[in-house]
């Protein structure tokens, strides 16, 4: 294809491309797909998307079918192949300069870089680094700018390669290049930070972009670049260095305000600083050990005590409980049964631990996360009343501990109980004492705080198995607490029903089960939506636990049917709607396996009767009709109830259908 001929053309399809109009499009599409395979084509977009005088549209455009084609034609044994020569065209051209104006249209140019990268460098593209490591060094704010972020995609790329022979690569490059970049970090830190000084906004933000791009390559290069980072003095250096930082940041952000432009970027960079400790800790946990006593005395200062008041987020909250969490629940530091098989490191780590969760710690620890973290939030309680069903959907289960703040609590609050339960054990049982009793109705804060006590008993409920005597609780107090209707009780209801359901499949005695029975029925007509959800998630743990038999919950089973068809045709959101139906079917589930292992053994013993040579035949058809009446019986219930969840579910579908029609097509 030759360049100066095919230039006009490919851009006359290009921009034809990005019309609006499918007659238009769709002919250029098809063109633009049969030069995909043609020599010179990536040539002729390399000129077009780095031409600034051409229409971004067109220049955007250009720069996608570039990097799509590196993924599919890049590497020499795929079909159609570039050739050797044009590769090494492009390849020059792609670092020729770096003054891309468009911030998309740079991130993408950087993004294909790294994927040539990925395939050539350093073998077949040697000056790429030296090339980047000169231009990040330059006075112009633009080109230093558009540099450093082709630089960090180019690292995050590298860092991502798996293979012994790749590895070993990037080990020495993050060796040969660690103290520079490292330097070029300290450099826009202090930059910035001088800046905020003298109230600059315009310069600051500039050199934050330009800090937080350098601390993302060194997290790159700090995590994925050694072996064994713990003999480098400039890897440690720069992890200690990153406490001295974010304490220099998290003062900074009193100054800046809100409606400021670095007020955002530098919440990132904050967040950014941990995830550098805790990719660390959980890449290089040995290396991690020199850090462990400072990063609890940070995090723990931040989060548990009055230093952090003012200048903490949530979400740099949540990263400080993740990093508590990941030293506490890590294997590497806990020693085995037999002293002597430990190593040398786990047993260092482990006496740092020791000598730090002292009882005071762990007790102001477990009491700010119950009385405080736990704590239902005004947004939630405004939820709870604007919205009962989004509300119930809670975040829990998979990664969610890692990004919000109530799961990540919740789980911090497990391993550390169960990490240190003869110490918090009687902290906790000392919080339930103080709340027996009734509570005032008119004290907000006080229902709140039982809640959260309520709520740490049922996460703890395997820890307290021996120190509870639930079966009593159940009786004397929070059976109790169920009965109370008043609408500003609701928290203590729900959150009842709902420690009833971790309690049950730990401790709960069987023939306290039909009190239970009771409960829930009451409940699944309770006032509040919620309050309704929560029980029928605990009717759920409560027929699905192994001790479940129907002979109990026969009599309650027709009325519990009909109010969980009542709250499935309530509730709108189809998370709920499939979360009822859950419940719904594992109690038809629950109770048919039941009945029909009941139903075989009183069959067995009726054919045992008829092999006696003088058995009663009278008696025996008595009870065969007895036993096909119960079955009938049953089964017409079930099958009824069946017929009405399906005549609903089709109403409900086919109004769906009349309120959302199908949309067109976007363009």
């Amino acid at each position: 294809m030759d360049l100066n001929s095919a230039s006009a053309t490919v851009l006359q399809v290009l921009t034809q491309a990005t019309s609006q109009d499918t007659a238009v499009l769709k002919p250029a599409e098809e063109q633009l797909k049969q030069w995909e395979t043609q020599p010179g084509f990536y040539s002729v977009l390399l000129n077009i998307f780095t031409n600034h005088t051409l229409d971004v549209n067109v220049r955007w455009l250009a720069v996608l079918y570039f990097k799509n084609g590196i993924d599919r034609y890049w590497r020499r044994v795929a079909p159609h192949a570039l050739s050797e020569e044009e590769k090494t065209t492009l390849r020059a051209g792609l670092i020729t300069n770096f003054n891309e104006p468009v911030n998309q249209i740079a991130t993408q140019i950087s993004v294909l870089i790294a994927k040539v990268a990925r395939v050539d460098c350093p073998r077949q593209w040697p000056e790429l680094i030296p090339t980047l490591l000169e231009s990040v060094k330059v006075q112009d704010d633009l080109q230093q700018h558009r540099a450093l972020l082709t630089f960090y995609h180019v690292t995050k790329t590298l860092a991502s390669k798996r293979l012994a022979a790749d590895r070993k690569l990037f080990y020495d490059l993050a060796s040969g290049i660690y103290s520079f970049v490292c330097s070029l970090w300290n450099h826009h830190t202090d930059t910035f930070l001088q800046q905020v000084c003298r109230g600059d906004e315009a310069a600051a933000s500039n050199s934050l972009e330009r800090t937080l791009l350098s601390l993302k390559v060194l997290r790159k290069l700090t995590v994925h670049g050694f072996v064994e980072p713990r003999w480098s003095i400039e890897v440690m250096g720069f992890l200690h260095a990153v406490f001295e930082r974010l304490k220099q940041f998290l003062e900074c952000s009193r100054s800046i305000r809100a409606e400021n432009v670095c007020r955002d970027r530098l919440e990132k960079t904050i967040i950014l600083f941990t995830k550098v400790l805790l990719d660390f800790l959980d890449q290089h946990p040995f290396s991690f050990i020199p850090l462990i006593q400072r990063s609890l005395e940070f995090a723990v200062s931040y989060v548990f005590t009055e230093a952090g008041e003012g200048i903490v987020f949530e979400r740099f909250i949540v990263q400080c409980l993740n990093l508590i969490k990941m030293i506490v629940k890590n294997d590497a530091y806990k020693p085995s049964k037999n002293i002597e098989d430990s190593s040398p490191e786990t047993l260092e780590a482990h006496k740092i631990k020791t000598a730090f969760f002292t009882y005071p710690t762990l007790m102001e620890i477990c009491r700010r996360l119950v009385t405080h973290y736990f704590l239902l939030t005004k947004e939630e309680l405004t939820m709870w009343e604007e919205d009962p069903e989004g509300f119930t959907v809670e975040e829990t289960g998979g990664d969610s501990w890692k990004y919000s703040l109530r799961p990540c609590t919740e789980v911090l609050f497990i391993y550390i109980f169960h990490e240190y339960n003869q110490t918090l054990t009687p902290v906790l049982l000392e919080m339930v004492r103080s709340l027996q009793g009734s509570t005032n109705l008119e004290d907000t804060s006080a229902i709140l705080i039982k809640d959260a006590v309520y709520n740490a008993v049922g996460l703890a409920a395997y820890e307290l198995f021996d120190s509870v005597d639930f079966d009593q609780w159940f009786k004397s107090q929070l059976l109790a607490e169920l009965q109370v209707s008043h609408d500003r009780y609701k928290p203590i209801r729900r959150r009842v029903i709902w420690l009833i359901g971790q309690w049950i499949s730990v401790k709960f005695q069987s023939d306290l089960r039909p009190m239970l029975y009771e409960a829930i029925r009451n409940l699944l007509q309770d006032q509040d939506l919620v309050v309704r959800i929560e029980t029928a998630t605990t009717l759920k743990l409560t027929v699905d636990d192994f001790e479940f038999t129907t002979d109990q919950f026969l009599p309650y089973l027709e009325s519990m049917f009909t109010l969980l068809f009542e709250l499935l045709q309530e509730v709108t959101q189809c998370d709920t709607k499939m979360h009822v139906l859950h419940v719904l079917s594992c109690v038809i589930e629950r109770v048919n396996m039941q009945e029909s292992i009941r139903w075989l053994e009183d069959e067995k013993a009726l054919l045992e009767m008829t092999e006696e040579v003088d058995y009663d035949v009278d008696t025996s058809a008595t009870q065969l009709e007895a036993i096909l009446e119960q079955r009938i019986d049953i089964l017409t219930k079930f099958r009824d109830k069946v017929k009405s969840f399906r005549a609903a579910l089709q109403e409900e579908e086919q109004a769906s259908k009349q309120i959302n029609p199908k949309r067109p097509r976007a363009l």
